[in-house]
């Protein structure tokens, strides 16, 4: 039986560093083929020219589909499922789909869309993604550029209806499994820390917010959070249910750096004695210290298989899911953080 692909689905307002994000993902992408289906308007494809090329074995110029019919929210049936079915129907089907929605563009509909019966056994969404513009945010602006957002908005006869920034905001943040606070370079501490509270008002209990500069965000952090968003959609309610659009983004940036940003490493232990009373504390410790992702296997006193955990903020999902056989019954995780997480503690709490 074939698995799922991912898709990971990028959304945030114009300007807020989308394209960016997924250039440095293509130039860092660990072996992984990538596909990107883009959310265009009007003639010039901005979009896709900054990303085609970036990273040829990753993503190369077939993997790039751009969509610029209409909002990807509002043209499911004529647009986005076909597409979708392109990609899933090729014989060197993608490991990862990415979709860069339109910066207007409402997540929840898109999500929705992955149930639809032609894509529905074939692909899952591994995670929604909202990209915020740290500064802007800082100054009161939901983008760096207001005014360039709404005469997009205003120019584009796709466009149904007038719904306010705030609203869009609102539902690009209830439906993220992670939020990426860009261009936190350019705010002191105390702006940092002002802006990630506020943000917390807007997003579900377990969604990180992740600070980054330029996108630069290794591809482990935002690829493999299982999230499965399309049995999810109840607890990412959106304030309306129409659509808007516009077109994205962004400047190129050099993407080498940003990665120091992060640390990983690995604890290891020996059997544990009972599998969900150890799920409940790799939970606790990751809310203590603030993980981002752990993964890895234990091995379980009295059981032939290897339990496998997968782990995005506090959530832990285990299963059994082979022999161990003649490799040695060790349980091995891999922590993945912001820099400054406190190994030894946090070690100690995972071998008690």
């Amino acid at each position: 039986m074939q698995t799922k692909t991912p898709a990971t689905i990028i959304t945030g307002f114009l300007g807020a560093g989308k394209t960016t994000l997924i250039r440095h993902m293509l130039s860092n992408a660990r072996g992984k083929r990538i596909a990107l289906i883009i959310n265009e308007f009007g003639d010039l494809g901005v979009d896709g020219d900054l990303l085609k090329g970036c990273n040829d074995e990753a993503c190369g110029e077939d993997d790039i589909m751009e969509l610029s019919n209409g909002c990807i929210c509002c043209t499911v049936a004529e647009d986005f499922v076909p597409t979708m079915e392109k990609l899933l129907d090729r014989p060197d089907r993608p490991d990862h789909i990415v979709i860069e929605t339109s910066g207007l563009a409402l997540p929840q509909p898109l999500i929705r869309a992955f149930n639809w019966p032609g894509i529905s056994t074939r692909v899952t969404v591994d995670g929604v993604v909202t990209v915020v513009d740290g500064p802007a945010l800082r100054d009161g602006r939901f983008a760096h550029d207001e005014a360039a957002v709404d005469r997009i908005r205003a120019a584009d006869e796709s466009i149904d209806h007038e719904t306010p920034l705030s609203e869009l905001f609102e539902d690009q943040l209830t439906c993220a499994d992670m939020v990426v606070m860009n261009k936190s370079d350019l705010l002191s501490p105390d702006e940092a820390e002002a802006i990630l509270g506020d943000l917390k008002a807007g997003i579900r209990d377990g969604v990180r917010i992740v600070p980054s500069s330029m996108g630069a965000l290794p591809v482990e952090v935002l690829l493999g959070m299982q999230s499965a968003a399309e049995a999810d959609t109840e607890a990412r309610h959106e304030i309306h249910h129409h659509h808007h659009d516009d077109d994205e983004e962004d400047h190129d940036h050099d993407h080498d750096h940003g990665h120091d940003e992060f640390e990983t490493f690995v604890v290891s232990r020996g059997e544990v004695a009972d599998a969900s009373a150890f799920a409940e504390q790799v939970a606790e410790v990751i809310r203590a210290h603030d993980i981002l992702r752990l993964k890895g296997f234990a091995a379980v006193s009295g059981k032939p298989m290897r339990l496998t955990l997968q782990a995005v903020g506090p959530r832990v999902d285990t299963y059994f899911d082979r022999p161990f056989g003649a490799a040695p019954r060790e349980t091995r995780l891999v922590i993945i953080g912001q820099a400054g997480l406190d190994r030894a503690a946090i070690e100690k709490a995972l071998t008690a």
